[in-house]
This record gives C-alpha cells, structure tokens and sequence, in this order.
C-alpha cells in the first residue's frame, strides 16, 4: 500500500490550502483511494491508495502546485480500514511521516520512505527526484500543451487548439520533455509496483 502525506510549505504565512488539496487528491484519486482523502493535523493532508500509478499522480500533482512538502510511505495499513484515512495506522502511515519530515529539507519538497522494499526507497527517490527536476523546469508553454496531450489530444489536434503549426507543437514537446516525462512515470509506476510487491518477502522462504 501507499500513503502520501503532504504538508503545507510555510503554512504560518499564507491561505489554509488543505481543502483544495483534499479536493486535488479527490478528483485525481477517485475510486483509486482505500478511504476519502484526509485532513489529519492543521493544514496537513493524507491519502491512501493500492495503485502505484494514482500514488505517483498524486504526488505529481500536489508537487506541481509548489505548496507541498509531499511524503510517500510505502508498506502495509492495518485492516480492516477504519471509516476515516486520519484514522488509518500501520508501517506505510509512519513511512510517510518519516518521508513528509524529509521532504521539508529536500529542494524537490517530496521524499520516499519504506524500510526493506526492493527497490529500495533511496532507489525511488532518485528516480521521482529526476522526474520531479524535468517538471520543474517545464515552461508555462509547455505545460499547457502537456495538458492538452494529457487530456486525450493528439499533438497535431493540440497545435490546433493553440493555434501553432505542428512543428512548433514538436519543438515545444521536445523542450518540455513530454515523452521522457511518460517514460518515466511508467518506469517510476513499475518500481514502486515492484517495491510493494516487495513487501513482507524479506526472508521469506
């Protein structure tokens, strides 16, 4: 299992976020979340989930508003699930509570913490690290042809709703990386799969 817990960067000064951050994590979870998105100690957040695919969209998503320092605790939740994520308890909850406190003293604002997963969480972080970096240095150009491809556009359909040519749109998507961008959520998806099959197998027979 997966648990994120994400808390506001420099909350003392600035707007409460946590509400459009639980409806953030809403809308990009879905039914891809063990329990409704969850508010668990002033302005912070928290969500579970069994799909690597949604855990690593979400902390895409929440790092990309740069309001968040973002942890990702990999292992198991105790269950039966209780009604209320804030209530939930188990080795993944207190990963991420040990990732969110490193995540504050990182430039990238996101850490990954989940002892004996293979691969490691050292592994996962330089991995998200490097994608998160490739983001970061995407224009507001880039981004927003991101979202149309991301949306279901072909890149050719995209250059029209921008009203550029598709050689623009081309040299665009090259400079904002969208390929390598897919590339690696999958690869970063199978290795935190991988990582939570990982789970419980240390020794096993």
């Amino acid at each position: 299992m997966f648990a994120i817990t994400a808390d506001q960067i420099d909350s003392r000064h600035g707007p409460d976020l946590a509400d459009h951050a639980l409806a953030l994590l809403g809308r990009i979870g879905g039914d891809r979340l063990a329990l409704p998105a969850d508010r668990t100690a002033g302005d912070e957040v928290q969500a579970i989930t069994a799909d690597p695919r949604a855990a690593l969209e979400l902390i895409l998503e929440l790092a990309r508003t740069g309001d968040w320092s973002i942890g990702l605790g990999v292992g198991d939740i105790r269950t039966p699930l209780p009604a209320d994520t804030r209530a939930a308890t188990g080795p993944a909850l207190i990963a991420a509570r040990d990732a969110v406190e490193a995540a504050k003293k990182r430039p990238s604002h996101a850490a990954v913490a989940g002892p004996g997963i293979r691969p490691s969480a050292d592994t996962l972080q330089a991995t998200l690290e490097l994608l998160l970096q490739l983001r970061e240095r995407r224009s507001a150009e880039g981004w927003e042809l991101y979202d149309l491809v991301e949306s279901g556009l072909t890149q050719a359909d995209a250059a029209a709703e921008l009203g550029i040519t598709p050689q623009a749109a081309s040299k665009r998507a090259i400079a904002a990386g969208i390929r390598l961008d897919t590339a690696a959520r999958d690869a970063l998806t199978s290795l935190l799969s991988l990582a939570d099959e990982s789970i419980g197998t240390e020794g096993a027979a």
